[in-house]
């Protein structure tokens, strides 16, 4: 997947202006497909020379002036096009990975706080996945239009649980390496499972 073909994804939502796009990609696709604003507009003006989208300058008053990108009936076919291609699955490149392969020559106790700030990370990604879901699909259900964001949704909140949850099982594994334990557990909710009254 390029970015362009992110933007034209983005852009079948309705017209957005280069503001608009970055903080939808900051807010959304951003999640599973990272950028920059400067590459956003970089493609932006690529994308308008193809002939995929095209700009309308909007008169402000107070305000400077804004540029609005629609999709063409071009940029439509091209969406479609490319959507209709074999996905390709996600590479992982992690640097953490490699050190725990390496484990027996890295530095545990500068490893497991890594992990703590990974799973920190996790955590935090998943909180916001979970106000995202409540606000935008209070009864966990969607119109068609919307089932796609909902699915990812639902994919962002099981990923970052699960990776939350590795992290802390390598925390308690590398901890009983070097002796330490002060983990708080991911699954507020544990207890309702196991039958535990605490």
């Amino acid at each position: 997947m390029a970015l362009a073909d992110a933007i034209l994804a983005c852009l079948t939502e309705g017209p957005m202006t280069g503001y608009e796009l970055a903080k939808t990609f900051d807010s959304s696709i951003g999640f599973f497909w990272k950028t920059d604003h400067q590459q956003i507009y970089r493609e932006l003006s690529r994308l308008r020379d193809r002939g995929y989208i095209q700009g309308r300058e909007v008169v402000q008053s107070g305000k400077p002036n804004k540029l609005v990108y629609t999709l063409t009936s071009a940029g439509r076919a091209a969406f479609r096009h490319w959507a209709a291609r074999p996905s390709t699955p996600a590479s992982i490149k992690d640097d953490l990975l490699v050190r725990l392969y390496a484990l027996d020559s890295v530095d545990v106790a500068a490893l497991r706080a890594d992990l703590m700030a990974r799973l920190e990370h996790h955590r935090d990604r998943y909180e916001r996945y979970e106000r995202i879901l409540k606000k935008r699909f209070p009864h966990g259900t969607a119109a068609p239009a919307d089932m796609g964001k909902l699915l990812n949704l639902r994919l962002g909140l099981r990923h970052e649980r699960m990776v939350a949850e590795w992290c802390e099982e390598a925390i308690t594994a590398l901890s009983e390496l070097s002796g330490v334990t002060d983990m708080v557990s991911l699954d507020t909710d544990q207890h309702e499972r196991t039958g535990s009254d605490d």
